[in-house]
């Protein structure tokens, strides 16, 4: 099975980070994290991301605040696909990386997820790779199955009272 690469701004970016790898750990899925930084580490972020299929990776997740440029940086060294997360920390609440984020130009797409969206943004890794394998697809379908049993439980709770 291919990894998902992690990579995030900076280590501030850890604890919204951690739920994209707790996710990816509940369906087995290899990952590794990294900090690399489209404006600080330019040189080493493309080469990371120009080397990352050799090296068993399938899809990226991007975490930046502020001026959220690493998706994209990423995005711009590799035909793998990049998922961005807009992290949450400035005095804009996370919307100036929103936008930073999901305004790429054509021709370099970035799937986009909420601000501090990082389950999702697992999730959508865990999609992407199911779809060339068939035990993680099955594992995704039980978990829709949980959460609809999750969901249907509280109702059931609900309309009890």
């Amino acid at each position: 099975m291919r990894k998902v690469a992690i990579v995030m701004g900076s280590d501030s970016d850890l604890p919204v980070v951690q739920k994209a790898a707790d996710c990816l750990a509940r369906f087995g899925v290899p990952y590794e994290m990294r900090v690399l930084s489209a404006h600080r580490t330019p040189a080493e972020t493309a080469q990371y991301a120009s080397s990352a299929a050799e090296k068993g990776i399938g899809v990226f997740i991007a975490a930046a605040g502020k001026a959220a440029h690493l998706a994209g940086a990423i995005a711009a060294q590799t035909v793998l696909p990049v998922i961005g997360i807009p992290i949450k920390s400035s005095t804009l609440d996370g919307l100036d990386a929103l936008l930073s984020t999901v305004q790429m130009p054509s021709g370099v797409p970035v799937a986009t997820v909420a601000i501090d969206g990082a389950e999702n943004a697992a999730l959508l890794a865990v999609q992407i790779l199911a779809v060339s394998d068939e035990q993680l697809s099955e594992k995704l379908a039980d978990y829709k199955i949980e959460m609809q049993k999750a969901v249907l439980s509280k109702d059931a709770s609900f309309n009890q009272k």
